[in-house]
């Protein structure tokens, strides 16, 4: 806690994609103990809180999103006692741990549904979402799978489909089912007791589906080329009125633990994202807000997002902010190397709880995936249209040896063209480097309460440079981006002076700053009033 105040409030999160991370056994896929082994390098980065995506049970159609044991970390993480080291490990550290929780849909290999598929009579039957075929035959609604195709599967055995809003090894559970509901509160329990510091929850806007099973509607936007489920509006298949209950569920079981954090995966625009607080606030602590990963990157843009984010706020939510993770491309790769900078600056220094995908301290690229490597299940059923998820998901690049330091063999994808130059160890070498640039971001944050607990404000300029205040106390900074490549001069209020703490290019550190301002292009500055 920071005072009364939650630790996750002042905290910098760090997504750590495990199979990419460090790979300490030779089998070309990260591991539990790689990640163990890379936690110096976390805190020599500066952050507070990793969130590991899923190291349970898996067969892996989905990459460890399809769950067969709650309870069990899969053997190729490693075992039950490398991640109780590392959640020792990383608690000396002062690191906190924070786990991936994936309960809209299992594994078709968890016991469970194993049990559910045997018979119609089966107790746990009803723990899936299953259904007659329509009335003339086929599946039941029109409901169409997030990977393409139809929703439903048919199970010869029994006569009837059963849902999976994903893949066809990912049947939905049923969390209308009270006996579902005291199952994954229990998982919660378990891994709580194991010391996990908070959960970060896998589509939980997913979890309940309409009582009547009624078709969605066309989508009249839908064009050739965007994702075929995109062709329907999913009005009954994610946000409905009732999930709302289940998170507060969630949310109590939670609280049953001291200082322990919730997130929520939630991709919907942001007046309905921040429902997911909860009434009293007793939803999701951080309903994720992606909203950077789909902005335009352009000043009088992003300015008008976070006033809506801003003012969208619950009174008391804590707001936060993602530029990248497992699922989108690359920021990098959106912006450009050089913007990448300026995006790290915004990312840490406005209001609210940052999350860092792992490499993009880097800038690590996206990665174009041959069409032979190709291992992401959604590429594989909808081909072509550029929903790959491989290329944001390449291996970390440590240093300069064999496979970029991440494994001896090869890995389990290709690396990033720029692994011999572009690694851990060569940019902390170089002052002028992104990584040191997020070293540096992540220290001023931490001394300097203003970042990361005070006000923002924005500031109304002309053309591209997006501006804004941060307070706290008697302390006064502002924040200038040059979301360009070109030089843009900002005049100071009269009278206004300071000194430069952080320069997206380091060498203006320091730099005292009267009457105005001018950047470079490409360039952001944090400026002490």
């Amino acid at each position: 806690m920071n005072g009364s105040r939650p630790w996750w409030e002042s905290a910098v999160i760090y997504q750590i994609y495990p199979r990419s991370f460090q790979d300490t056994n030779d089998d070309g896929i990260g591991d539990l103990n790689g990640i163990t082994q890379r936690l110096p390098d976390l805190v020599d980065l500066g952050v507070d809180a990793i969130w590991v995506s899923p190291i349970f049970r898996s067969p892996m159609k989905d990459f460890g999103y399809d769950i067969s044991d709650y309870v069990d970390v899969d053997p190729i993480f490693g075992s039950m006692a490398d991640f109780e080291r590392l959640i020792a490990d990383a608690h000396a550290r002062g690191i906190k741990v924070i786990l991936d929780f994936v309960p809209n849909h299992s594994s078709d290999q968890h016991a469970w549904f194993v049990e559910s598929r045997g018979s119609r009579n089966n107790p746990k039957r009803d723990w899936y979402i299953w259904r007659d075929p329509a009335p003339g035959g086929g599946p039941p609604n029109n409901w169409l799978s997030e990977f393409g195709g139809s929703a439903w599967e048919f199970d010869a055995a029994t006569g009837q489909y059963y849902y999976h809003a994903f893949l066809n090894s990912q049947p939905d559970l049923n969390w209308r089912h009270p006996e579902v509901v005291a199952a994954m509160r229990d998982v919660l329990r378990f891994w709580m007791r194991k010391g996990v510091d908070g959960f970060r929850v896998d589509v939980i806007w997913h979890l309940i589906k309409d009582r009547q099973f009624r078709d969605n509607p066309l989508n009249p936007n839908y064009h050739a080329g965007r994702p075929p489920n995109e062709a329907l509006i999913p009005l009954y298949t994610t946000d409905l009125p009732e999930v709302h209950d289940v998170i507060g569920t969630l949310r109590r079981t939670i609280d049953e633990f001291p200082d322990r954090l919730l997130i929520g995966e939630i991709y919907l625009p942001i007046e309905r994202l921040v429902a997911y607080y909860g009434r009293d606030l007793g939803g999701v602590h951080l309903p994720f807000n992606f909203a950077l990963l789909s902005a335009r990157w352009d000043a009088k843009h992003l300015q008008a997002l976070i006033a809506e984010y801003e003012g969208a706020l619950p009174k008391g939510g804590w707001p936060n902010w993602v530029l990248g993770n497992h699922d989108r491309p690359r920021i990098a790769g959106r912006v450009g190397q050089r913007q990448a900078a300026v995006a790290a600056m915004l990312l840490l220094t406005l209001r609210g709880t940052p999350t860092i995908y792992n490499g993009d301290e880097l800038g690590m690229p996206q990665v174009d995936i041959p069409r032979h490597r190709v291992r992401d299940p959604f590429e594989r059923n909808v081909p072509g249209i550029g929903v790959g998820r491989d290329g944001c998901r390449t291996p970390m690049q440590w240093d300069a040896s064999r496979n970029a330091g991440f494994s001896r063999v090869d890995p389990w994808l290709p690396l990033a063209h720029d692994w011999r130059s572009n690694n851990v160890v060569n940019l902390r070498e170089d002052a002028l480097s992104i990584l040191n640039l997020y070293r540096r971001l992540l220290r001023v944050r931490k001394e300097r309460p203003a970042l990361s607990l005070g006000s923002y404000r924005s500031y109304a300029v002309d053309g591209d440079l997006l501006v804004y205040y941060r307070e706290f106390d008697d302390s006064k900074l502002l924040i200038a981006l040059n979301l360009t490549d070109q030089p843009q001069a900002l005049a100071f209020e009269q009278g206004a002076s300071g000194k430069v703490l952080v320069s997206t290019g380091a060498d203006r550190d320091g730099e005292a700053i009267t009457d105005s301002l001018a950047l470079r292009g490409d360039e952001g500055l944090i400026i002490e009033l």
